[in-house]
């Protein structure tokens, strides 16, 4: 007898195909929009839609639907219309982060910069290409962060439950943003320690992919108090253990699997939990040589092979493997602390484990 394979989380309730249709009829909108202003933006239409709507694995907006669901709410349309808003939270940081770090790839095709740089040598426009592709990402960006706000406020809910979202909503942004201005004083400053790699995890990634998502939900729901309590206990811990899994794909993650470069965090010179915890564990010798490779941009793949062997060596890989482990622990027994819709706890059980799974 053979068994079908279990539903993934963010399908259940056909949630993916909802959340991409309601991106794919709100970008729609906003083409026409900007058709009508100038023909010079159909290449802003077509760049944010093939971001936004080519890849990603929406775990945002899951968690949040699954925490509102877990709450009680009640599904509509409007919900995950609105909680979509999400996806343009994250196209804004990736575009921003991938600028910063200077990177000429995302999910297999080129960075935001990159595409339009290369749009300006193709045109044979005046200037320079690259200060072009520059300024457009930061507008991009820009614009995909003014997007989630017109979403969320447009999807259809009552006010009242818009209300209550908005804090949770600002907050998340405000997070994501200050968190990426402490990677790039980190790398700036050179800071090598394990409470300043968590910090930065915490605040760039781990509290906007699940611990807001999971409170906006609540919000939209009405929640408890003990309910909100319950999913940041389950959702810092995880968010952490999820950016550490993405640190660890950054230094030892296949291309085709990640969409960047093999060891581009160590060619960006990240200062991530797992480079922390190699340089507290490394000798003299190995952590002047894993320093002088850490933001060399022309690390080749002789250079990486041998930083991957030294942070292995170090144990600092094991040790984030099992801070992962722990981490995530930590986030599951936290759901039995409250009473929550019992498929809602499945999913959240099921997202925890596919948000943190090893890529081999």
């Amino acid at each position: 007898m053979t068994h079908a394979a279990p539903v993934s989380p963010v399908d259940r309730a056909g949630l993916r195909q909802r959340v991409d249709q309601a991106l794919s009829d709100f970008l729609a909108g906003r083409r026409l929009w900007m058709a009508d202003v100038d023909d010079a933006l159909a290449p802003v239409a077509e760049a944010i839609e093939a971001f936004v709507l080519g890849g990603g694995k929406r775990l945002r907006p899951a968690f949040a639907y699954w925490g509102y669901r877990g709450a009680g709410g009640v599904d509509t349309d409007a919900v995950v219309t609105a909680l979509a808003a999400l996806e343009f939270v994250q196209a804004s940081a990736l575009i921003h982060d991938d600028l910063m770090d200077r990177s000429d790839t995302r999910r297999g095709e080129p960075a935001m910069h990159r595409r339009f740089a290369a749009q300006h040598r193709t045109a044979g426009w005046g200037g320079n290409p690259d200060g072009f592709g520059d300024a457009a990402a930061i507008l991009l960006g820009d614009l995909c962060l003014v997007w989630s706000d017109e979403l969320l406020h447009s999807a259809g809910l009552d006010p009242r439950a818009v209300a209550r979202a908005r804090p949770d909503f600002d907050e998340m942004r405000t997070e994501v943003t200050v968190g990426q201005y402490l990677d790039v004083v980190t790398q700036a400053t050179g800071d090598t320690s394990l409470e300043r790699a968590s910090k930065v995890a915490r605040y760039k990634s781990a509290k906007y992919t699940v611990e807001r998502p999971l409170l906006l939900g609540a919000a939209l729901a009405d929640a408890p108090a003990d309910v909100r309590v319950a999913y940041s206990a389950y959702g810092l811990p995880l968010g952490e253990a999820f950016q550490l899994r993405d640190d660890v794909l950054g230094v030892f993650g296949d291309p085709a699997q990640t969409g960047k470069p093999a060891g581009d965090d160590l060619r960006e010179g990240k200062r991530t939990y797992l480079v922390a915890a190699a340089l507290e564990a490394a000798d003299d010798t190995d952590r002047a040589l894993l320093l002088a490779g850490l933001g060399d941009p022309n690390l080749d793949a002789v250079g990486v092979a041998r930083l991957r062997d030294l942070i292995t060596a170090t144990g600092a890989l094991a040790r984030t493997e099992q801070r992962i482990v722990t981490l995530t622990d930590a986030a599951l027994a936290a759901l039995t602390a409250v009473d929550l819709d019992t498929e809602a706890r499945q999913a959240l059980v099921d997202l925890a484990i596919a948000a943190t799974r090893r890529a081999d």
